[in-house]
């Protein structure tokens, strides 16, 4: 797998543990039951070696771009400023977020042609699932 299988457009479909994920991320209350309800669609597209990660809805929306293997500044949605490095090991896109002392890993894998994600934060897990558009 390369990371040319993530590049596309993504609609989120199902969300499991999200609101929870959020909490553990220091995320106030408003902010977790608007981010709750947002259906995003991600955009994922490759020029070079530079990957750019777009997340629009509604609500509120981002865009990150960075090449794998190197740390990159990261302005995220709920307004933290952190760190962000991206590798891929097999079929797994792998991003750590570090801030403040503290990290949360993102995974994302393409399973049965559909796009994954999985949030850790200290144990705190969520599954996210994107279909193709």
């Amino acid at each position: 797998m390369s990371i040319d299988d993530f590049v596309g457009k993504w609609s989120l479909v199902s969300s499991d543990g999200f609101e929870e994920y959020m909490k553990k991320l220091d995320v106030s209350m408003a902010m977790r039951k608007i981010g709750s309800m947002a259906k995003p669609d991600v955009y994922i597209s490759k020029d070079g070696d530079t990957i750019t990660i777009k997340t629009e809805s509604t609500f509120k929306s981002s865009q990150l771009s960075f090449k794998l293997g190197e740390k990159c500044e990261e302005d995220t949605l709920d307004s933290r400023k952190v760190q962000t490095l991206f590798t891929l090991n097999g079929d797994t896109l792998t991003q750590l977020q570090q801030w403040d002392g503290k990290e949360s890993t993102i995974t994302r894998k393409i399973e049965d042609g559909k796009l994954v994600v999985e949030c850790d934060m200290n144990g705190c897990k969520c599954k996210r699932v994107y279909r193709k558009a």
